[in-house]
């Protein structure tokens, strides 16, 4: 049987403040924003080449604003990422890289979303 994880659920205080900052200044495609009547929308975006979306809205989740922390998202070149963000007007930190002696390279760059919900750049590299 196979599993895949399609949809995380993000709770966030203002919908359409959150679908800003999401499709234009994260840079996510916007998949759907669809009212389904009073008190209840759903809006869903994906990050570029990820096969997860994030889903948010009105009447879908009673989770708190801002307590979803160290969403990742694994990038093949953290400073480039870290740039495109930064140049969109996201406040993000600088690359902190985390490596150990005999281990692989992971670098981390952090920032949040409009309701302080953490995210997380990740660069893996693999040395043989």
């Amino acid at each position: 049987m196979e599993w895949k994880l399609e949809a995380v659920p993000i709770p966030v205080g203002d919908v359409d403040r959150a679908k800003h900052f999401y499709s234009e200044r994260a840079g996510f495609t916007l998949d759907h924003d669809h009212d389904l009547g009073p008190g209840m929308r759903v809006v869903q975006l994906t990050p570029p080449g990820s096969a997860c979306s994030i889903v948010f809205g009105a009447g879908i989740l009673a989770t708190e604003p801002g307590s979803v922390q160290g969403l990742t998202l694994v990038v093949p070149d953290v400073h480039a990422a870290r740039a495109e963000l930064a140049g969109r007007g996201v406040k993000i930190s600088e690359v902190e890289d985390l490596t150990a002696p005999g281990r692989p390279t992971v670098s981390h760059a952090y920032f949040a979303d409009p309701d302080g919900n953490g995210w997380v750049l990740q660069q893996r590299i693999h040395f043989p």
